[in-house]
């Protein structure tokens, strides 16, 4: 029987994918496991606009990362501190190091507690909105950039909360991955496909919140 999971496992998890992704995970052998940082001056380098690279990011990791499945290869590099199973840590890791190199991209210091903030809340794509209004911000990204900048820690413990209860109803409390056709299980392990959609939703909305 599956183990269940709250919202302080969640945010567990989510803190320990946003430290793997802005850290890097050692010993990996798939440039996929690498700093976002490392990843956002990849696509620097690309010509075109600043826009134009974040597009290209979100489509070619999207892709990638589905397609060489490195999503199932994440519990045999690191054992997971949280009682989460691999296949949801590995997809909140892919996507949040994608929001993480975007913020990147416009000048943002993942580093920083509040962009960390930030970066969660891209993860409920068009949802954000619902829990920015929760804790009395406006949903317009701009003005949500300045207002967390401006709120204490303990609304931001609240955002980050709201995201992980966000998360559990997308994900089950089961660990059993609720995304449709997007995670097909093959003997109880992912496969390499993940929520192509979903996360194409996620990047276009950290595109909005750090680039636009």
């Amino acid at each position: 029987m599956a183990a269940t999971f709250d919202t302080a496992t969640m945010q567990q998890a989510l803190d320990w994918a946003y430290d793997k992704a802005v850290s890097g995970i050692p010993n990996s052998r798939s440039d996929f496991f690498g700093r976002a940082e490392d990843l956002a001056a990849s696509y620097l380098r690309i010509r075109g606009t600043r826009s134009q690279q974040v597009k290209k990011l979100i489509t070619s990791h999207t892709s990638a990362a589905a397609a060489t499945g490195f999503v199932t290869g994440l519990g045999g590099i690191i054992t997971l501190p949280v009682a989460i199973p691999a296949n949801i840590v590995g997809v909140l890791f892919a996507q949040i190091r994608m929001v993480a190199a975007i913020a990147c991209m416009g000048e943002y210091d993942v580093h920083d507690h509040q962009v960390q903030t930030l970066c969660y809340i891209c993860l409920c794509g068009n949802s954000a909105g619902e829990i920015l209004k929760g804790v009395g911000v406006q949903a317009s990204t701009k003005i949500a950039q300045r207002a967390i900048q401006q709120i204490p820690f303990a609304a931001i413990k609240k955002i980050n909360q709201a995201v992980g209860f966000r998360l559990i109803t997308k994900f089950g409390t089961t660990g059993v991955v609720n995304l449709g056709k997007a995670l097909p299980l093959v003997g109880g392990v992912v496969g390499g496909t993940f929520d192509a959609v979903s996360t194409r939703a996620i990047g276009n909305y950290a595109h909005k919140m750090f680039i636009e």
